[in-house]
């Protein structure tokens, strides 16, 4: 699964190796195949004009090559391009904070109905804005496949249907048997001894206890005003390993040993996660690999 990682990428630099008729976007450029400093101060293209560009700039309104943008479609695309731009940093965001900060695992026992929310709505306004946005600035199948910036639009839209395509699967077949998996009957097996599949059933939700597992023994939590609904802090949820957690917790171990100990965790070091925990986390490593290919695309129509 780890090669499958590695596709998105070669994808992008195959396109980007493909031979276009040309690297600008606009139509000066489309027509002499010179770059966007031949016509804008910046090198990147945008804003101020040269000479040559005031130009080319007062000829083509002469010879009507192009239709003016109405003031209402300009406000469309600002607000489009706005909103684009916002919910991109607002998703991308999300996803790097669970990855870097609550790591994937927090949801393997169940998709958090919140996340499972913005990331929805993130995708839908995703797309609309990203399809509005490409009538106003892609003119022609032309230079949507045979221009650099088209190229990589092209590679952009495809990275963005993996992640639609990858989440729809996931909300729809993957967390049911996440979820179902917590609610499992709870029982303490003899021994007071758990593996981490059976502590998952102790999430502290729907009158459960909630357990959590620290440095191999098990803590109850059920009584602290701390986690109500099996939930500390918004980040630490019970029914789970979190000897890692805590190492990044402002306090130390004792506020953990206050808690009454009521077993141990049994030793898992031979546990095979089922094949929908897998596929989980395959493809949270995933979306984390395209939001880094996304973030490259917008470098190289920029600085590149």
């Amino acid at each position: 699964m780890k090669r499958l990682l590695l596709l998105p990428l070669f994808l992008l630099f195959a396109c980007l190796a493909a031979p276009t008729s040309s690297s600008a976007t606009e139509l000066y450029a489309q027509q002499t195949g010179k770059s966007c400093n031949a016509c804008h101060v910046d090198p990147a293209g945008g804003g101020e004009l040269t000479a040559a560009g005031k130009e080319f700039a007062a000829s083509r309104a002469v010879q009507n090559e192009a239709p003016r943008v109405a003031p209402a479609a300009k406000v469309v695309r600002f607000l489009a391009g706005y909103l684009h731009m916002l919910t991109a940093i607002l998703w991308f965001g999300t996803i790097l904070y669970v990855h870097l900060v609550l790591k994937p695992a927090y949801a393997a026992g169940g998709l958090p109905r919140g996340e499972v929310k913005v990331g929805v709505l993130s995708m839908v306004v995703m797309g609309i804005t990203g399809t509005l946005l490409t009538h106003f600035r892609v003119t022609s199948l032309d230079m949507l496949l045979h221009t650099r910036f088209g190229v990589l639009l092209l590679v952009k839209i495809f990275l963005y249907l993996v992640m639609v395509l990858s989440a729809t699967y996931v909300v729809l077949f993957i967390g049911p048997k996440l979820k179902a998996k917590r609610r499992e009957p709870v029982a303490l097996p003899a021994g007071k001894e758990l593996t981490l599949d059976e502590l998952s059933s102790f999430d502290g939700k729907e009158g459960r206890p909630a357990y959590f597992a620290c440095e191999g023994k098990l803590y109850d939590a059920t009584g602290s005003r701390l986690w109500k609904q099996g939930v500390h802090m918004g980040r630490h949820h019970a029914g789970e390993d979190l000897s890692e957690a805590l190492k990044l917790a402002p306090h130390g171990a004792e506020k953990v040993l206050l808690m009454p100990e009521v077993g141990a965790l049994a030793d898992v070091t031979q546990r095979k996660a089922p094949l929908h925990e897998r596929v989980f986390f395959f493809m949270a490593y995933m979306n984390l690999t395209i939001v880094f290919l996304i973030v490259l695309i917008l470098s190289l129509w920029r600085w590149a």
